[in-house]
């Protein structure tokens, strides 16, 4: 379902989905079966993992299980960027050293090309343009965090990272009053229903059962239950994200985070030759509550934000609806980066929600005692990491079952990180509210006031989050 905003297609799950199509869904669960593994999840972590584990053994019978249709959550909303991002580097450079954190990073540096490379074998057509990716900043506060952010990035071995002054900025993207950018090589800008569509099509053909319209209620030792049956399987693997809070038992596990995007009408040449940004890098932002956006393969920018952070008792969205005032307010980071496209129309405008753990740590663990695996808590930087947790779970499984061994991929620091749960309500409501009220209002006070530095009330409420 879909409704109108002052003329903006507001919901139909994304415009990505306007402007691919909603597929038709497939057959859903029809009594108890069997399985060698069984995914609880049709979004990018359990597409990728049913087409990695099924790869590496064929014989595997697999069978994916998704509560609508596969990629009707994150994996069909987000912002198409494909970046080297991974949430919980820092905590596990404390946890585990430095060295590997850096692995971490050099594994997720290295995703961004498997996932081109794995899309081109397949043939997947997912308007990928590989430019990187662009952060900017545009007050003297923000400017601040992007130095250092930049040598943060160094540190942990991106050796190719540039630092960009504001003339070298504007040559590559006329923001108004940017004073200096941050790009990496590390991100392309994708398609995002492209990709799904494709890799679900990629992973049935090389037979895999996909049942859509089958809503998985629990999770148990080598049961999947779920109201058509249940799949009786040795790993029942959980890739559900944002949607987990809507399990049995999984209330308080990881926060649904609400995500919120619009796409402008198709740009002329003439207002795309005011914006630059000829190279299509992912565009971001230092603010506190920082945007991301996409130059899309239709000449469209595609432009997103946090809008209201989060429903109270986890509650997520009815088919990416989104509130009025939540347009505006992307609407206005729109014209403010681009004074020139004040006139451009608003044609679409969606949401959806992301896994937030309480330290902010994605993570991917298999519990060798029941079989039981999972993968999540991206915290916004999914579809890229989506990838490389699902090859983990992949060596994972190969390792308890007797396949396969120690790998690379199962030694990094993020395999088997142990999070606590959120608190109950009210008090997550109140917190996520109060501390996103917090980083808006340090935001507005340094685009107020240019000459004050990073916002001590962000920082407090960083470490509240457990952010850092």
């Amino acid at each position: 379902m879909s409704s109108s905003v002052s003329g903006v297609v507001n919901g139909g799950i994304s415009f990505w989905y306007a402007d691919d199509g909603i597929p038709a869904m497939r057959d859903p669960l029809d009594g108890d079966v069997s399985a060698d593994v069984v995914i609880v999840g049709g979004g990018y972590t359990g597409l990728w993992t049913a087409y990695y584990l099924k790869k590496a053994v064929p014989f595997l019978r697999i069978v994916v299980l998704e509560r609508k249709f596969c990629g009707y959550g994150a994996s069909g909303r987000n912002g198409g960027w494909l970046y080297n991002g991974v949430a919980g580097r820092d905590r596990y450079a404390k946890l585990h050293g430095h060295e590997a954190a850096v692995r971490l990073q050099r594994a997720m540096n290295d995703t961004v090309d498997e996932v081109v490379r794995a899309a081109d074998e397949e043939g997947i057509e997912a308007d990928v343009h590989k430019g990187g990716v662009l952060e900017i900043a545009c007050t003297p506060a923000q400017l601040a965090r992007l130095k250092a952010f930049h040598a943060h990035e160094l540190s942990y071995g991106e050796k190719d990272r540039e630092l960009y002054g504001a003339r070298e900025t504007a040559e590559r993207i006329r923001v108004a009053d940017a004073v200096g950018s941050s790009w990496t090589p590390h991100g392309a800008r994708v398609h995002p229903v492209k990709l799904v569509k494709g890799l679900a099509a990629a992973v049935e053909a090389l037979g895999v059962t996909i049942h859509e319209r089958t809503p998985v209620t629990e999770i148990k030792a080598k049961h999947a239950v779920t109201p058509y049956g249940t799949v009786r399987a040795p790993y029942v693997l959980r890739c559900t994200e944002g949607f987990t809070a809507g399990l049995k038992g999984q209330r308080r596990t990881w926060l649904p985070m609400n995500s919120s995007m619009i796409a402008t009408e198709p740009l002329t040449d003439a207002q795309w030759e005011t914006v630059g940004w000829e190279g299509r890098q992912a565009l971001g932002d230092m603010a506190h509550v920082y945007m991301y956006a996409q130059r899309t393969a239709d000449g469209r920018i595609a432009l997103g934000g946090r809008g209201v952070p989060y429903r109270f008792g986890s509650r997520t969205d009815n088919d990416g609806r989104t509130q009025a005032a939540t347009v505006e307010a992307l609407r206005e980071i729109l014209v403010r980066f681009f004074p020139a496209l004040a006139g451009v129309r608003i044609e679409h405008a969606w949401s959806g929600v992301l896994g937030v753990p309480r330290d902010w740590c994605a993570t991917v663990t298999l519990d060798r005692s029941t079989g039981i695996g999972w993968a999540g808590g991206y915290v916004g930087s999914g579809v890229a990491t989506a990838n490389l947790a699902a090859r983990t779970l992949r060596d994972l499984v190969q390792r308890d079952s007797g396949q396969g061994g120690r790998t690379e991929l199962t030694e990094l620091p993020w395999v088997g990180h142990k999070v606590r749960r959120w608190e109950p309500e009210p008090l997550r409501w109140v917190g996520v509210r109060g501390l996103y009220a917090a980083y808006r209002s340090a935001d507005r006070r340094e685009l107020a006031e240019p000459g004050v530095g990073s916002s001590r009330l962000a920082r407090v409420a960083d470490r509240i989050a457990g952010r850092h």
